[in-house]
């Protein structure tokens, strides 16, 4: 028997998620202990195929942490997002499901937390385990950090993994990363010689976003505004543009690769002053999603003057 797990690619959370869900299959259904999995990750880039259109055809399939489809061929699904039901009448389809196999629930932080309270009570499976996996998928996904300084730090083994995930972690990578996560303490992982040395460029690039970020970053009222247009982005650094302007309330990120133009946008979780606006409402008009505290946008690479207006439109409303 074949499993499929389809996950938020590039994903801390969502690696995490298909760790603890390939656990949770494997140790409750018995006619699936000795199953081949298979992982794949799911990306919001622009005209991006039905997230239906990935599933394989005689498999047990799966998607975690990613947008709800129709497809006859989805048998489990796990998500957090607001703007998971995108596709005209999935919502409806959704909770008219009877199968007891598919959830939502856009109040928690992270997926991985959101499946393993529904394994608990639904099925009383747990593993104390993987306690630390959980929390810091929650930590990181939600950001839940204590400071900014935090947020940015690779001292911790699952920082150290996230950053790897964030950046480079394409499906070949993640074959062999989630089985890892779902039996091996993440203080081992993060020491592994694969991890290390896929970490250490990352750090250095890093390093060079952070100048560039501190070069072309501007406050615009609340906003902090980041234009990173000029050349395409080949690191993640989420949030250097809270520790560089500290009393934004939000912030907007322009930036390409040669696949998409990004635009991102959050709330600073240590802003002194309350959250107005909903992100992930504001980034589904233009086709992206999220969380209500933060989400992002998905163009073509030929559309950076469309992501610019965009841009300027967030920052007017940001500002209200």
């Amino acid at each position: 028997m074949d499993v499929l797990v389809a996950h938020h690619g590039y994903c801390f959370d969502g690696a995490a998620s298909a760790a603890i869900f390939s656990r949770f299959l494997r140790e409750t259904q018995s006619a699936l202990s000795d199953a081949k999995f298979h992982f794949r990750g799911l990306l919001y880039e622009p005209n991006a195929p039905p997230p239906g259109d990935k599933l394989m055809t005689g498999a047990i399939n799966a998607i975690l942490d990613y947008r709800y489809t129709q497809s006859p061929y989805l048998d489990w699904y796990f998500d957090h997002h607001v703007s998971a039901f995108q596709e005209p009448g999935s919502e409806l389809h959704f909770r008219a499901d009877t199968s007891g196999r598919k959830f939502h629930d856009g109040a928690y932080g992270s997926c991985t937390k959101f499946i393993i309270d529904v394994a608990r009570e639904r099925w009383g499976w747990t593993a104390p385990d993987l306690d630390e996996l959980v929390a810091w998928s929650d930590v990181i996904d939600a950001a839940r950090f204590t400071d900014a300084d935090q947020a940015s730090s690779f001292e911790p083994a699952a920082m150290k993994l996230a950053a790897v995930v964030q950046e480079q972690g394409d499906d070949s990578l993640l074959a062999w990363m989630i089985p890892q996560l779902s039996v091996t303490p993440l203080d081992v992982l993060a020491e592994h010689p694969d991890v290390l040395r896929r970490l250490e460029p990352i750090k250095t690039r890093h390093e060079a976003l952070s100048k560039r970020m501190e070069q072309s970053g501007e406050q615009r009222g609340s906003v902090a505004w980041f234009d990173l247009s000029d050349a395409p982005l080949d690191t993640v650094a989420k949030f250097v543009g809270y520790k560089l302007f500290p009393t934004a309330t939000y912030s907007v990120v322009l930036s390409r690769t040669h696949k998409r133009v990004k635009i991102s946008v959050g709330f600073n979780p240590w802003s002194k002053h309350p959250r107005r606006h909903d992100i992930a409402r504001l980034c589904e008009r233009h086709g992206g999603g999220g969380h209500p505290v933060v989400g992002a946008i998905s163009l073509p690479p030929g559309e950076l003057a469309k992501a610019k207006v965009i841009v300027e439109d967030f920052i007017r409303e940001l500002n209200t």
